[in-house]
């Protein structure tokens, strides 16, 4: 593939990346927060989507050729655990993610322009001190791990199966919670206007009955 085919392609992904990314509102902080309170799950609700629709492209570009060959990252226990805690507390604390912070930003989110410039801020500081921590880093490395390798089965059954677990999941927490219902009516992932009312009724009464 050449530079302009990548280069494009990549564009058009990007965009349909932003377009489900603003029409799931996966975006909106409260959403994002909410899971990580365990509060909501629109948010795993999206990501196991992606990992579904990903893992049948995948096993369907294997079966017909166009994929012949998967190339997985090697695995860093290091870096990845804890770069996973970290990425972790920075979304919790920011109600945003790099994913979704540009979206936040152009549908009018003030705060998430400070977010923005603290991410950036955060990649240059890591870009000065990485040789320092690369020991750290890579420590811990059993090289590329992958489910069909440790089975020794080919990949495209074990992802289809896996694509259909995790749809059957799907399935189930929907008939659970509705995503509507998870939504809010303001479609912002946190309570809508009637609860939100209400609680804080109940919090001025809590005084005055005490």
């Amino acid at each position: 593939m050449s530079i302009i085919a990548a280069i494009g392609l990549g564009l058009v992904m990007g965009i349909a990346f932003g377009f489900l990314l603003e029409k799931s509102r996966v975006f909106e902080p409260g959403v994002i927060v909410g899971q990580m309170q365990m509060r909501n799950f629109i948010m795993l609700r999206i990501f196991l989507a992606a990992v579904a629709s990903g893992l049948v492209v995948l096993a369907l570009g294997q079966l017909t050729g166009l994929i012949p060959k998967l190339d997985p990252k090697a695995t860093l226990y290091g870096a990845q655990l804890l770069g996973g805690f970290l990425a972790g507390v920075g979304i919790t604390l920011a109600g945003a993610c790099p994913g979704t912070i540009l979206a936040q930003v152009g549908v009018g989110y003030r705060d998430a322009i400070v977010t923005l410039v603290g991410g950036l801020f955060g990649a240059l500081t890591f870009a000065y001190f990485e040789p320092t921590l690369r020991p750290i880093l890579l420590t811990g490395s059993p090289g590329k791990l992958t489910l069909h390798g440790l089975l020794g089965l080919p990949f495209w059954p074990l992802a289809l199966g896996f694509a259909a677990v995790l749809v059957g999941t799907l399935y189930a927490m929907e008939r659970w919670r509705p995503w509507r219902m998870e939504l809010g009516e303001n479609a912002d992932g946190v309570l809508p206007p009637t609860k939100r009312a209400e609680r804080k009724a109940e919090a001025a009464a809590a005084p005055a009955r005490g």
